[in-house]
C-alpha cells in the first residue's frame, strides 16, 4: 500500500525534508507496484515548484512521461511544442491563471483532458473550470496520492476511448467513401459489361429470309446470365440457340460471352473447312461440354441449340437440360418439345442426342428462360405455372409484346431470375406484329 502524502509545501505545515522522503519512499512503492501505465504524457502546470516537482517525481515512477511548467503562458507553450496527452493544472497562478489556460486549451486541443488542481475555498473557480470542459479537479492539500493515480487513470482511459472512436469514424468514414467510389466503378464496369453483352445479342427482332427472330431479355441483376443468339449458317441452314448460365451477375454474365466465342469457332470451321459439327446439335454440345468443363469455371449451362433446314424444313435439334420446354406451334396446335438431356459443363461422361421434326411453314416456336417460372412462385406449383406458359402460346398467335403484357413484366420490382422470352416463327405468318 503507497504511503499517504498529506500536503505538499510549509504553507500547508509540512517540513520540506519529510515531504520529499515521504514522495521518494511512495514512489519507490508505486514502481514495484506499477503494472498496468501505458506510456502516456503529462504536462504538468503549477508556479509552487515543490507541488510540481512532487507530481512530477510519483507521476514518472508511476510509468509517464511528464513535462513541467511553472506558470500559465509556459504551459501553453509546452503544450504546443509536445501536445501532452493530459494536462495537470493549478487554478491559481500569478502570470496566466488556470481558467484561462483552460480556456485556451479548450480551443486548441478539446479533446485532451485536463484535471485542474484547486486551494481549499475555491469551489467557485472549480465549478467554472468544469463548465469550461475540465475532466476533473482535484483540491490541495491531496492527502492520498492515490485520488491522483486514479483520477489520471480514468481521465486517460476516457481519452484514449475516445481517441479510438474517432479513429474508428474516420476509419469508416474512409471505408465509406472507398466503397462508394468502388461501387461508382464497379457500376461502370458492369455498364461497360452490360454493354459488351448488348452488342453480343442479335437484335430484338430481326428477319433471316422469310424467318423472323424475336426476343426480350429482363436481367435480375446489372448482367444477365441468360443468352440467346440465331445466324444464317449458309444459304440453307439457320442456327439459333437459348441459354441458361448457372447464377446471375458478372461471373454468369461472363461464361454467355465465352458461350458466343465457343459457338463461333465450329461455325468458322464449317465455312473454312466444311466440318459439320455446328449442323449437328449433338456433336455441338458434346464439344461445349468438354471445352466448359476443362475450362473449369465452376459454372454450369443448360441449352437449346437446333438447326432449321430452310430447303426441307426440318427443325434439328439437342436439348441439354433446358428447361422449361420449348413450345412448339403448328397450324394453331401447340405441344411441348419433350425431349430432355444432361446440362453442359456438369458430367465429362454425358452423352448428346439429336432430334428431327418437320415443321409445316405456318409455325412458332416460344423458347423461354426459367426465370419465368418463378414469377408468382409463393402462389402457385411449378405444374401451374408450366400450364399457364402453355396458356399464352397455345393459339400460335402469341408474341414477346403479348407474353410481356400477360406476365406484367414491366410492373415487377425485383425479378427471382433472369428472364428470356425467345420467338422463332416461320413465313405462315405475318411479321406486323
Amino acid at each position: 500500500m503507497k504511503m499517504p502524502i498529506m500536503c505538499y509545501t510549509d504553507r500547508y505545515g509540512i517540513n520540506k525534508k519529510t515531504f520529499k522522503l515521504s514522495i521518494v519512499l511512495e514512489t519507490k512503492m508505486a514502481k514495484n507496484q506499477q503494472t498496468d501505465s501505458t506510456t502516456h504524457t503529462i504536462l504538468a502546470i503549477d508556479d509552487d515548484d515543490l507541488v510540481r516537482e512532487s507530481l512530477a517525481i510519483y507521476l514518472e515512477d508511476s510509468g509517464y512521461d511528464v513535462i513541467q511548467a511553472s506558470g500559465g503562458a509556459e504551459g501553453l507553450d509546452k503544450f504546443t511544442q509536445h501536445q501532452p496527452d493530459l494536462v495537470l493544472c493549478d487554478l491559481r497562478m500569478p502570470d496566466v491563471d488556470g481558467l484561462s489556460v483552460l480556456s485556451e486549451l479548450s480551443e486548441l486541443s478539446p479533446e485532451t483532458p485536463v484535471i485542474v488542481i484547486s486551494g481549499a475555498g475555491l469551489i467557485q473557480d472549480v465549478v467554472e473550470a468544469l463548465r469550461l470542459g475540465a475532466t476533473d479537479y482535484l483540491v490541495k492539500p491531496i492527502g492520498d496520492m492515490l485520488v491522483l493515480e486514479h483520477a489520471v487513470k480514468t481521465a486517460l482511459k476516457a481519452s484514449d476511448l475516445e481517441r479510438e472512436n474517432m479513429r474508428y469514424r474516420d476509419e469508416l468514414e474512409f471505408a465509406n467513401s472507398e466503397l462508394a467510389e468502388n461501387l461508382d466503378i464497379l457500376q461502370q464496369d458492369q455498364e461497360a459489361g452490360r454493354q459488351a453483352q448488348l452488342q453480343l445479342l442479335p437484335d430484338p427482332e430481326v428477319m433471316i429470309g422469310d424467318y423472323k427472330f424475336s426476343h426480350t431479355i429482363y436481367p435480375s441483376l446489372y448482367l444477365s446470365g441468360d443468352f440467346l443468339d440465331h445466324f444464317e449458317i449458309d444459304d440453307r441452314f439457320i442456327g439459333f440457340y437459348i441459354a441458361d448460365i448457372s447464377g446471375h451477375g458478372s461471373a454468369s454474365a461472363f461464361v454467355t460471352m465465352m458461350l458466343k466465342s465457343l459457338i463461333n469457332e465450329p461455325l468458322r470451321r464449317y465455312r473454312s473447312q466444311g466440318d459439320d459439327v455446328i449442323l449437328r446439335p449433338d456433336a455441338l454440345c458434346s464439344y461445349l461440354n468438354s471445352e466448359v468443363i476443362n475450362a473449369n469455371l465452376r459454372k454450369y449451362l443448360t441449352l437449346f441449340y437446333a438447326v432449321f433446314d430452310r430447303e426441307t424444313h426440318e427443325l434439328t435439334y439437342c436439348n441439354a437440360g433446358h428447361f422449361p420446354r420449348p413450345i412448339l406451334c403448328v397450324e394453331g396446335k401447340c405441344n411441348t418439345v419433350d425431349e430432355k438431356g444432361f446440362p453442359i459443363g456438369l458430367f465429362d461422361w454425358a452423352n448428346y442426342s439429336s432430334n428431327r421434326i418437320v415443321l409445316d411453314k405456318d409455325f412458332t416456336l416460344a423458347m423461354f428462360s426459367d426465370g419465368v417460372l418463378e414469377l408468382d412462385a409463393a402462389n402457385s406449383d411449378l405444374e401451374q405455372r408450366e400450364d399457364q406458359l402453355f396458356k399464352l402460346c397455345r393459339t400460335g398467335q402469341a408474341d414477346v409484346a403479348s407474353v410481356v403484357s400477360d406476365l406484367k413484366l414491366e410492373s415487377v420490382d425485383a425479378l427471382p431470375d433472369d428472364i428470356t422470352i425467345f420467338f422463332f416463327r416461320g413465313p405462315g405468318k405475318t411479321h406486323d406484329d
